[in-house]
């Protein structure tokens, strides 16, 4: 049955899906939005330290200002439910254990986003995490938390790691092998550089726009430094298996003509280190100059053609594919971000099924110094003035004590760092009853366990 038609019956049954939002930014406002106007899903309450934000955001997308009340207690929330209000509250521990179904995490904040779904799983809730920024530092240990309670731990659909992955289970729900996923953005070498100071003039924006105070210039500065991508090629490593290629991300200029004939490996006469990874593509040539048919907003998969019926099918259709034949694309030229999210709790909700999920503890975002670090400096984490992400293969990762951005924020500097160095446990402290830290020290020697095992049964 469709996910429409399983919503209808909520509806008409007076049983809609009870949710829960815990951060009230750009993305929540688009999720709000439609969830107003979708039949068979309640919005019961929103947490935010900024009540004025919630306020604001919950009016901007809609919602009568008659309907938004405030409190901080669990019974006051569910009170509101009854009567059809949206409860408006600075405690999101209370709205986590209230009634309800499913809780949308999308505080962007790591170590909030870890500890509230964590909270959330223990508390018999299943969640949508559109914080990509704790999935990558704690995403596996929070899929084993959620597999533990029978719960659905999901991305988010309408962010591009939830689209990519659904373009990849496509593929091989239909026998092909994925020889490389991602997506597109804008990007230049130097962008790696950028500061919350220098954003602005990168993107383009209004000064009528910027004075809305809709705009968060970190956040915006780690789409454009690299952070980002980088965050979210390992969500879709996690989620699918596919292994990042050495050297990281190469962000080559490309349009969507040529996405088969460049993303394949070096030995077919591509670019990448070997088959079976993540890559991000450029949606401007190195001089700056803009690709006319660019995919800085989709995402797309490559795969090999497997045989002479599917090579057939493709020339006929028209597909994209490589000179050769033997490599196809497929893309997706948008993600809606918010607008869609509403499949995600849906889906999580009535059928128990997650729009991809962390499976896997193969990659990982290190830290990287965007400049000189002197001792005694203070990270300030994605998007900011002091680090850049950059995507590893977990290995690596573990076995070089590479400090993970998810944990950078905060951070004291306790030895000098020289420019575009991959910071290190051993250069920072750390505050370590962070939750996040205690979570991802316990990932960490669990993999290294696993590891030791697997290479003592190879021994044997």
């Amino acid at each position: 049955m469709s996910l429409y038609r399983l919503l209808q019956e909520r509806e008409a049954t007076g049983r809609p899906i009870r949710i829960g939002v815990i951060g009230a930014g750009t993305f929540s406002s688009a999720f709000l939005a439609q969830a107003r106007l979708t039949p068979g899903m309640q919005l019961v309450g929103v947490a935010e330290l900024d009540i004025e934000k919630a306020m604001k955001t919950c009016l901007k997308a809609g919602w009568p200002k008659e309907d938004i009340y405030f409190g901080d207690s669990t019974a006051t929330i569910n009170d509101g439910a009854k009567r059809g209000r949206v409860i408006l509250t600075g405690n999101s521990e209370q709205l986590i254990q209230a009634d309800l179904d499913v809780i949308v995490e999308i505080t962007g904040v790591a170590e909030a986003g870890a500890y509230h779904a964590w909270t959330a799983l223990e508390a018999g809730k299943h969640v949508v995490m559109v914080n990509v920024e704790a999935d990558v530092l704690l995403g596996k240990a929070l899929k084993e938390k959620a597999n533990e309670k029978g719960l659905v731990y999901s991305m988010a659909y309408g962010d591009q790691p939830a689209l990519i992955c659904e373009l990849i289970d496509w593929a091989r729900t239909i026998g092909v092998e994925i020889v490389c996923a991602g997506k597109g953005t804008r990007y230049q070498p130097e962008y790696r550089y950028s500061t919350p100071e220098t954003v602005w003039k990168h993107f383009g924006f209004s000064e009528e726009q910027l004075a809305s105070g809709d705009y968060n210039a970190q956040m915006y500065n780690s789409f454009l430094d690299g952070t980002k991508s980088a965050i979210e090629m390992c969500a879709v490593a996690n989620a699918s298996g596919l292994v990042p290629q050495k050297c990281g991300l190469q962000f080559p200029p490309l349009e969507v003509a040529g996405l088969a004939n460049i993303l394949k490996p070096t030995t077919a006469g591509g670019i990448l280190e070997h088959s079976g990874t993540v890559e991000v593509v450029a949606s401007e040539n190195r001089d700056g100059t803009p690709i006319k048919r660019n995919l800085r907003w989709g995402v797309y998969i490559v795969f090999k053609v497997a045989t002479e019926h599917m090579r057939r099918l493709l020339s006929e259709h028209d597909f994209i594919k490589d000179s050769s034949g033997e490599y196809a694309a497929v893309y997706r030229p948008f993600h809606l971000i918010g607008l869609e999210l509403g499949i995600s709790v849906a889906s999580a909700v009535l059928r128990g099924e997650a729009t991809g999920s962390t499976n896997f503890f193969i990659a990982d975002v290190t830290s990287v110094a965007k400049k000189e670090l002197k001792s005694g400096a203070i990270l300030d984490g994605e998007g900011g003035y002091t680090v850049y992400g950059r995507l590893v293969r977990a290995d690596e990762s573990v076995a070089k004590k590479y400090l993970p951005i998810g944990l950078s924020r905060g951070a004291k500097i306790v030895r000098p760092v020289a420019k575009d160095s991959i910071l290190t446990y051993d250069d920072i402290e750390l505050d370590e009853r962070q939750f996040s830290c205690q979570v991802r020290k316990m990932l960490e020697e669990e993999f290294k366990s696993t590891t030791r095992m697997s290479g003592m049964r190879k021994r044997s």
